[in-house]
């Protein structure tokens, strides 16, 4: 639970975020992404916390309060996370396997906080918090553009790649793992993604 409190950048060392807290948004999280967000209810939530559904509205006011927080937290971090691992010094095609790799770190380590933050992303009333999370989400695909851009440039890719097309293939490749990927299957989410960026590199046509 203390991942989710730095993912969500709860709290800090001298005032963390209570277990409570913690729990509660673990639960819905799991909730929200299992039922969907309509199917789950505060009550729902608060029984599989083992609490009075007053407990839980002391912390939240309502669900809504909870997505939001879980939405915007995961999208921040996962630019963030990128940009710490990515290395402008590295040649292209390495920066390009890193980019891919820690995105399926981040999604392995912080899954239900993903899949809940996904089922939100569109559809959040609220423009302004739509609007921010759209920044934090540009800065991410910026970092997957530059480094498509200096792959071009370096001659690792050919010249008339779209980058932008180019960028939305890759993204598609590694967010996707939402909708089908299971932790109990013969791969890892990072084993998977290392496929996915030899066949992008690589192409799906037999070596002449």
């Amino acid at each position: 639970m203390r991942d989710l409190a730095e993912l969500l950048e709860l709290g800090d060392e001298e005032h963390p975020p209570s277990e409570r807290k913690l729990q509660i948004l673990t639960v819905a999280c799991r909730l929200f992404a299992t039922k969907g967000f309509d199917g789950a209810s505060m009550r729902d939530i608060a029984e599989e916390c083992g609490i009075s559904k007053a407990t839980l509205y002391h912390h939240f006011p309502d669900k809504n309060a909870i997505l939001r927080l879980v939405s915007m937290g995961t999208t921040k971090s996962i630019y963030l996370h990128i940009a710490a691992h990515d290395n402008p010094a590295l040649p292209p095609m390495d920066r390009l396997k890193v980019f891919m790799v820690e995105t399926a770190r981040f999604f392995e380590k912080f899954r239900w906080a993903w899949l809940a933050s996904a089922a939100m992303f569109w559809n959040d009333p609220q423009v302004r918090r739509r609007k921010q999370r759209l920044e934090w989400r540009d800065k991410y695909e910026a970092v997957l553009r530059d480094i498509l851009r200096a792959a071009v440039e370096n001659g690792d890719m050919r010249e008339d790649l779209d980058i932008a097309l180019a960028g939305r293939l890759v993204s598609s490749a590694t967010n996707w793992l939402t909708r089908w990927y299971s932790p109990g299957g013969p791969l890892t989410a990072v084993q998977i993604v290392e496929q996915f960026h030899d066949m992008i590199v690589g192409g799906f046509q037999k070596p002449r």
